[in-house]
């Protein structure tokens, strides 16, 4: 993100608005899912120098982690 000139609020608010990027369609349905259940949310996101960024919150909302695919 550095490299890219960003900062992490940048995608944490977008994820926690429902705003979840470019995931692919099966992660979207399961957000919408989240939402009602109390389940993971996904978000994927590009930098401005095109690397994949991933947002996931836990099921119980105690943890979200912005990670690159390949930390995953």
């Amino acid at each position: 993100m550095r490299t890219a000139r960003q900062v992490p609020p940048e995608f944490l608010v977008r994820h926690k608005h429902g705003d979840w990027g470019e995931p692919p369609e099966e992660d979207v349905r399961e957000n919408e899912w989240s939402l009602q259940h109390s389940a993971r949310r996904f978000s994927a996101y590009r930098t401005r120098r095109d690397e994949k960024l991933w947002v996931i919150t836990e099921w119980d909302r105690s943890v979200t982690t912005l990670l690159l695919p390949e930390e995953y």
